[in-house]
């Protein structure tokens, strides 16, 4: 991107940080699963289950899977032409244009600082670091320490936003959401952007202050595309997640690694699939806390809101403004005493 495209970087500021995350939004970067090679690979992969499924294991608009054409498997007009799918687009082009405003305000100083303490507790505890040498067997342990911290954190931050009202207010917007396409991961509130970014940066702040400590200094990763490589077999199905092809591992494998499918159920509408499955990467907190749950193959599950909340959060204004209103609820509820207790998934 030319500096006449995104403005002169040396005047850029504010402005020019938003320019390019608009630039972004258009054509992300290897860091993103909207990235083309991931958006090919997600193609790809849905062909063979096809092939592999004789053109079952898609799911329609409702939620209910049913065989169709190949056109259809993998890119069903119902879904794609779908409203909710159009205000994916929208919250998904808000989001790009303020993570750089976020990030100004309060990550830019938050990551490094959470690096710089790590280290500077280790040091305090245990002495100057080993300075060990790196090889490939330390890179693969950095990137998979990195991936169980993040994980761990996105657990907690995601619970905290099913269980309580103002979390629920705020993270419901994604949930709004009914039908999945790649572009539902980023269907978020902008106020729910720095929350998440907040907690998942923890935890890889977390790990590179614990490696650097024990390496003198930062570490590189083994990478396939400029990726790490465990987060780069994670985004590899990561856009299933949120694609109305169901992919699912083996049941015993889901006890420990969330499934692109098992993401389909946390959006479920279906009181039994409420709060369920709430891992980024690993089954293992969902275990500890009661929230797994492993579903039939090819079990129904309609996305969405019940519809008494359905129908306040269906277009994107709606979407932008329901979370303020609810917080102001809630805070006037808080202080004439009335507050009540939030009911779950709902």
């Amino acid at each position: 991107m030319s500096a006449a495209a995104a403005g002169d970087p040396a005047q850029g500021g504010i402005a020019h940080r938003v320019a390019v995350a608009l630039y972004g939004a258009i054509v992300p970067g290897a860091q993103s699963s909207l990235y083309w090679p991931f958006l090919v690979l997600t193609v790809v992969l849905a062909l063979a289950l096809y092939v592999m499924r004789s053109g079952r294991g898609a799911k329609g608009a409702d939620g209910r899977e049913r065989p169709c054409t190949l056109r259809e498997y993998l890119l069903p007009s119902a879904i794609y032409t779908h409203l909710s799918a159009r205000v994916d687009i929208g919250l998904y082009l808000i989001d790009r244009a303020m993570m750089p405003v976020w990030g100004l305000a309060f990550l830019g100083a938050w990551a490094p600082f959470i690096e710089r303490s790590t280290v500077g507790v280790l040091q305090r505890a245990f002495g100057a670091g080993p300075r060990l040498a790196v090889n490939v067997g330390w890179k693969l342990l950095f990137g998979l320490v990195t991936l169980l911290l993040v994980d761990m954190c996105f657990f907690f931050y995601h619970l905290m936003m099913h269980r309580t009202r103002i979390g629920w207010a705020i993270h419901k917007v994604h949930h709004s959401a009914e039908v999945l396409t790649p572009l539902t991961r980023s269907r978020e509130h902008f106020l729910e952007a720095p929350i998440e970014a907040a907690a998942t940066s923890f935890g890889l702040s977390l790990s590179g202050g614990i490696f650097a400590y024990v390496f003198g200094g930062a570490i590189t990763q083994i990478t396939v595309m400029n990726v790490g490589i465990f987060f780069f077999l994670y985004t590899l199905n990561g856009n299933f997640r949120h694609y109305h092809v169901s992919f699912r591992y083996p049941r015993w494998l889901e006890y420990w690694l969330q499934s692109p499918g098992m993401h389909h159920t946390h959006h479920s509408i279906l009181r039994k699939h409420w709060d369920s499955n709430l891992g980024l990467v690993t089954s293992i907190w969902d275990r500890l806390f009661g929230t797994l749950y492993i579903a039939e193959p090819n079990e129904e599950t309609p996305w969405g809101l019940p519809p008494e909340h359905q129908a306040q959060c269906r277009t994107l204004s709606q979407n932008l403004l329901a979370p303020f209103r609810e917080i102001h609820a809630i805070l006037r509820e808080s202080r004439t005493g009335s507050l009540r207790p939030r009911r779950f998934g709902a």
